[in-house]
């Protein structure tokens, strides 16, 4: 089974329902974390740089030996691929 990552902040989902979000109707969001996304609408409106810029401390933390700098450099080459930051 393929791990799924919130389409708004890039963290994984797990393979419980734990982590993910909420529709409007209160079913599970496919796409987004409870972290990012509650009851039909994102918790936040920070802008995709914002975003990297909040998830920098959490991405070092749970990588051992990954410095802020490097956790930067990859969430900016992969946010821009993610569902919330895409552009058409």
């Amino acid at each position: 089974m393929e791990e799924k990552y919130c389409q708004c902040c890039a963290m994984p989902m797990g393979t419980t329902d734990e982590m993910y979000g909420t529709n409007t109707d209160g079913s599970k969001s496919e796409d987004y974390c409870k972290y990012c996304f509650e009851y039909g609408a994102f918790t936040s409106n920070a802008t995709m740089d914002e975003m990297i810029e909040i998830c920098i401390p959490h991405m070092a933390s749970v990588n051992s030996g990954m410095s802020e700098d490097e956790a930067r450099k990859m969430m900016r080459e992969y946010f821009p691929t993610l569902k919330r930051w895409k552009t058409a």
